[in-house]
Parts: structure tokens; C-alpha cells; sequence
């Protein structure tokens, strides 16, 4: 059987099969400019969501805490990982040591003007900063986006545009939403809010990292798509 017939093979079985949210979906073909989202949580999700990372179903993380919900949809962007270049960066950036990537996929907020009512879905998405994010010496950034061709918020090109108060709801929920019994001992910090031209970097470190670990995956995908 030659090689061209596995990958025909390959196509087919995977019609019938569910693809895995982190290492099944593209990143994008436009990266870091225009990024593919997956969605695990939505602002009225009063239970907080996270991808499986061995089956790519959604699993309960817990309970959000009081009323701390987070302001925008939340997810992750796929064919991304938090490792070494993301950790790099991010000591590079702060002058910080002994900071190491949190082996996640890198996390993201979509600002849309729409309600959507349920998580687990896939869109596209324009970064425009981040909030660098420090959580127990990991790295673990939150790439800002806009919701692309959104009817109020798509003309967003950078982080500056957000208003004080949104980004203090955002800082307040990342720095507060992990609070249990348990965890008082962790250190969680944002240490600096970054624009569109730093988002493009900690994005394409991250795509570096996932590659560096997962690329047999990523060339499974790719020669699919051929």
C-alpha cells in the first residue's frame, strides 16, 4: 500500500471521527494575524470548562468561584503550546528567572459584541495583546482578541483600544478565578498588559513549542490537507 492511499485512508476515517480541539484544527493559515479559537467557557457558564487533553472532550475544572465570571468567551488557540520559547520570552520581557512554560495550550479571550450561549465551538479570531500572566513561576499568557468581522469590535487593531475598565474585569478575574482552599501558598501575577506586536510573538513561540513536541501530529494534519 503506498503512501498516498494511507493518507486517503486517513481522510476518510476521519470524517467519521471527532477531531481533537488541540491537535485535530488548524491554527489558522493567517497566523498569528488571524488565529482559530476553541471555545471552553462563555460569560454566563457559571461552572468553569476545560479541554481533556487526552480524549478532546470538555471536562468540569470546578465551579466558578462567588461571582467571578469571566468576562469573554475563553479558550485556547489549537497547534499551540506554553514551553520553552513561550517561557524564554516571557523572561526575556521581565528580566524574571527559572520561569518555565505551564505545558498548556496558549489561552485566549475573544471580545464580541454577540452573546454566544454555549462553549465548545470554533471561531476565528484577531489578536490585538495579552495579558502577561505569571502563575507560580509558569508562564501562561492570555492572548487578547477580537471576534473576526464582529459588528462593533473588528475594527479593534490593538490592546490600547480596550477601555481601563475592561481590562481591570479581565485582570481581576485571572487573578482571582483559581481562589480555593488549598492554593493560598501559589503566586499568581499579571506583570505587564502588551499590544498587538507582542501578542504576534508569544504566538508564533508558542506554535514553535507545540511543533518542537507535537510535530508528527502537525505534519499528519498538514499532508491531509494536501
Amino acid at each position: 500500500m503506498n503512501n498516498n492511499t494511507l493518507v486517503d485512508i486517513w481522510s476518510k476515517i476521519r470524517l467519521l471521527m471527532k477531531s481533537h480541539p488541540w491537535h485535530g484544527v488548524p491554527i489558522g493559515d493567517n497566523f498569528p494575524e488571524t488565529v482559530t479559537a476553541y471555545i471552553e467557557i462563555v460569560p454566563t457558564d457559571t461552572v468553569k470548562y476545560e479541554i481533556d487533553k487526552h480524549s478532546g472532550f470538555l471536562k468540569v475544572d470546578r465551579p466558578q468561584k462567588y461571582s467571578n465570571i469571566c468576562p469573554t468567551p475563553y479558550g485556547f488557540i489549537p497547534q499551540t503550546l506554553c514551553g520553552n520559547s513561550v517561557a524564554d520570552y516571557c523572561m526575556e520581557m521581565t528580566g524574571r528567572k527559572d520561569i518555565v512554560g505551564d505545558s498548556d495550550p496558549l489561552d485566549i479571550c475573544v471580545i464580541t459584541e454577540k452573546v454566544l450561549n454555549h462553549s465548545n465551538i470554533l471561531l476565528q479570531a484577531i489578536p490585538i495583546g495579552g495579558l502577561r500572566m505569571i502563575d507560580n513561576n509558569e508562564a501562561d499568557d492570555k492572548i487578547i482578541a477580537v471576534m473576526k468581522d464582529d459588528a462593533i469590535f473588528s475594527d479593534w487593531k490593538d490592546i490600547s483600544q480596550c477601555s481601563d475598565s475592561f481590562i481591570e474585569r479581565l485582570r481581576h478575574y485571572f487573578l482571582t478565578y483559581k481562589d480555593a482552599p488549598g492554593n493560598e501558598g501559589k503566586r499568581c501575577e499579571i506583570v505587564s498588559v502588551y499590544g498587538m506586536d507582542e501578542a504576534y510573538k508569544v504566538i508564533d513561540a508558542s506554535n514553535k513549542d507545540y511543533l518542537e513536541k507535537y510535530s508528527d501530529l502537525h505534519n499528519l494534519l498538514k499532508r491531509e490537507e494536501l
